[in-house]
């Protein structure tokens, strides 16, 4: 009847239509209001654990569920009509949700037993839950005047709307620009797979046939990044990046002043709830703790690394200057990654491209599951699907009443069991390779969090390099990397066993969530665990052992440069949101160049901001805003709790066994800095981050 709120484990994606948006999502808020009303009405005297805070756990568990489904189907497979049946809803559900911890009277009887004596006997599990629900409900303003309320409330449906517009601006500039070659000589330098795969696009745009072929590149990083990085080309490669620094900047779809608007809603927003900025109110439970000990932790690793950042660049002008036979001189910016990847081929004679072959994205996806198996006592299975929404093409629309519906013929579908138990702990969906109607990145997420011996269901989200015609997705060694990363996310997900929803999986703090994510990518660069996954897609081999070599000396070419381009996101983002008052109403280039002008290299000529494209931070009313330094922060644990597994063995059963007891399955049971003292019997040390990019 509501099919956007049906119970099903194996979601139906056909039956999830536009037509049913509307009906499903209203009678999924009148049910929460409903129950949210029951805990209203209750006298607080006789209030208990279960009619209160679990009570208002499972009050929105319908409409969650439906408006998960929706946004999700919005990421992957985006349409016109489903867009503005989305859109007609958000002001409705947002307000909703805002609404929960500005009403008085709920907060009234939360309080009531949460600082009453009803709450002694409680576990430590459960009395974190109702702790941690006073204090959100604190910060998002449950203890303001009623006008206050109003306009918090107000503000946090502006944040919705604008975010949401930010986001399909970035989508839809994306997709708005393409680049078709002709003449098969202007593909110079181009590694044959990134030719294969403009040739495959042109032809199923129907813009090239057999006696005209033609090759056609967008804006998805695995059409454009191989252009930057190899094709010999000047003047189209600068073509690329004049285009890519357009997404989000022009026209219909500029992005600046939603840019400004969103800062200015979150500042006013943070200093009604009595916070200097939006980074002070944000990180307030995080283990930053405040925006100035987030801005000194980026600062402090700046200062460190800024020597050999320069050393970078100035090695690479010498080199381009060499082989050119010019004068020394500033690179542009589309110049930066094809001289890199020119002079790293010959300072290691390494090129990634030589790996392709032996990262075929099945056979990286069942290693990768063995190495899950053998650390964290886990089994993974692939089921059958099968695809019956209306874009599926006919053979791939055939029922088959055991298959699993996935949403796209390209997507998997996998069961995760204990491997001592047999027990069902959850099942997800893996949907890698890019499309038009799918908003770029790579992201983990969860659509049904479990109870206590119930499966969680979730997906992992990639845009990896497609198949061509009828050979395997061949993955860059990058690629992979982010495959582990949000697959170590899943399994924090996954494996979770902890009995309060609320405080279950990945709903950790930001600055932490990131660590089993990370800690998953160190197994790329080890022997032993490549040997697991990384095998020639026609031969079965493992990568010989002169080109392992070759590649791990390459690991910290340029490494400086990567770390700071990361400091640089997180430190743009922090300024702004600590010391918005310092730049708003100036140009937004300018404000750009000025706080990051010792965090970017002198190049010739500048690039417009990416504060209009930047999709961490402006596309939702929080997401990663005042929060892009987690990834630094979490590199220092990954890199710290990976000592350990170095130590004590990369695949040791008893290491994985531990990393899953305390951080894996704990989700936000205990505060973070304690998880990772029982894991690692001390506090974390930066050492190890240094030492692995090289930079000690």
């Amino acid at each position: 009847m509501h099919p956007f709120l049906a119970p099903d484990f194996h979601v139906r994606w056909s039956t999830l239509t536009p037509e049913n948006i509307e009906p499903d999502i209203r009678h999924a808020l009148d049910l929460s209001k409903q129950a949210i009303e029951e805990i209203c009405t209750q006298n607080p005297a006789t209030a208990s654990y279960d009619s209160t805070f679990l009570a208002l756990e499972n009050a929105t568990e319908e409409l969650d569920r439906g408006w998960e489904r929706l946004n999700h189907l919005d990421s992957v497979c985006d349409t016109p009509v489903q867009r503005e049946a989305l859109n007609r809803m958000l002001p409705e559900v947002t307000d909703f949700y805002s609404s929960i911890p500005l009403n008085a009277r709920l907060w009234a009887v939360l309080k009531a037993f949460g600082e009453g004596p009803g709450c002694a006997p409680l576990d430590s599990i459960r009395k974190r839950f109702v702790m941690e629900t006073l204090a959100d409900f604190r910060q998002a303003g449950a203890d303001l005047p009623p006008h206050s309320k109003e306009r918090v409330a107000a503000i946090e449906a502006q944040l919705s709307l604008l975010t949401k517009q930010y986001s399909e601006h970035v989508l839809d500039s994306t997709n708005a620009w393409e680049l078709v070659l002709t003449d098969a000589a202007q593909l110079a330098g181009l590694p044959e797979s990134a030719i294969a795969g403009a040739a495959a696009s042109a032809r199923a745009k129907g813009i090239a046939t057999d006696g005209q072929p033609a090759w056609r590149f967008t804006l998805q990083f695995p059409s454009m990044f191989p252009v930057m990085q190899h094709l010999h080309d000047d003047a189209l490669r600068r073509q690329v990046w004049e285009a890519s620094m357009q997404v989000g900047a022009y026209g219909a779809y500029d992005n600046t002043p939603l840019v400004w608007q969103i800062l200015q809603l979150r500042h006013e927003k943070s200093v009604i709830l009595g916070h200097r900025h939006f980074a002070d109110l944000t990180l307030l439970r995080r283990m930053a703790k405040t925006g100035s000990s987030a801005l000194d932790f980026i600062e402090n690793l700046h200062a460190r690394i800024r020597p050999a950042f320069h050393a970078d660049y100035h090695q690479l002008a010498q080199y381009k200057a060499a082989r050119t036979g010019q004068p020394v001189a500033a690179l542009e910016p589309w110049e930066v990654a094809y001289w890199a990847e020119c002079q790293r081929k010959e300072n290691y004679d390494f090129d990634d491209e030589v790996l392709r072959p032996y990262f075929p994205v099945d056979g990286v996806m069942s290693g990768m599951f063995e190495i899950a198996a053998r650390l964290f006592g886990v089994t993974i299975r692939q089921l059958e699907t099968g695809c019956l929404t209306p874009g599926c093409s006919p053979s791939a629309r055939e029922n088959r009443p055991a298959a699993v519906e996935v949403w796209h013929p390209e997507v998997s579908f996998y069961e995760i069991h204990d491997s001592h138990t047999a027990a069902h702990l959850g099942s997800f969906y893996a949907d890698w390779h890019p499309r038009e109607s799918k908003r770029g990145g790579a992201w983990m997420n969860s659509l049904h969090t479990g109870a206590l011996g119930e499966p969680h269901l979730g997906l992992i989200i990639g845009n990896m390099s497609p198949p061509v015609d009828d050979n395997p997705a061949l993955l860059t060694h990058s690629e992979v990397k982010t495959i582990f990363h949000e697959f170590g996310h899943l399994l924090h997900g996954m494996l979770s066993q902890v009995p309060v929803k609320y405080l279950s999986g990945t709903r950790v703090p930001c600055d932490f969530v990131e660590l089993p994510s990370q800690i998953m990518e160190n197994f790329c660069w080890d022997r032993q665990a490549l040997d697991l996954f990384a095998r020639h897609h026609e031969t079965g081999a493992t990568i010989p052992e002169d080109l392992f070599a070759k590649m791990l000396a390459a690991r910290n070419y340029l490494s400086a440069s990567g770390f700071m381009r990361q400091l640089a996101f997180a430190k743009l983002d922090l300024e702004l949101h600590i010391h918005l008052d310092a730049w708003l109403g100036k140009d937004i280039d300018a404000v750009e160049r000025a706080v990051l002008a010792d965090y970017r290299p002198p190049l010739k000529s500048e690039s417009p901001s990416m504060l209009r494209r930047f999709n961490h931070i402006f596309g939702s009313p929080t997401g990663y805003a005042a929060g892009y330094y987690s990834y630094k922060w979490s590199e220092v644990l990954d890199a710290d709790a990976f000592s350990r597994f170095q130590n004590e063995g990369i695949l040791n059963p008893e290491t994985g066994r531990s990393f899953r007891e305390h951080i894996l399955s704990t989700g936000n049971s205990a505060p973070p800095d304690d998880l990772y003292r029982r894991f690692m019997g001390r506090n974390p040390e930066l050492e190890p981050l240094l030492v692995r990019a090289g930079l000690a």
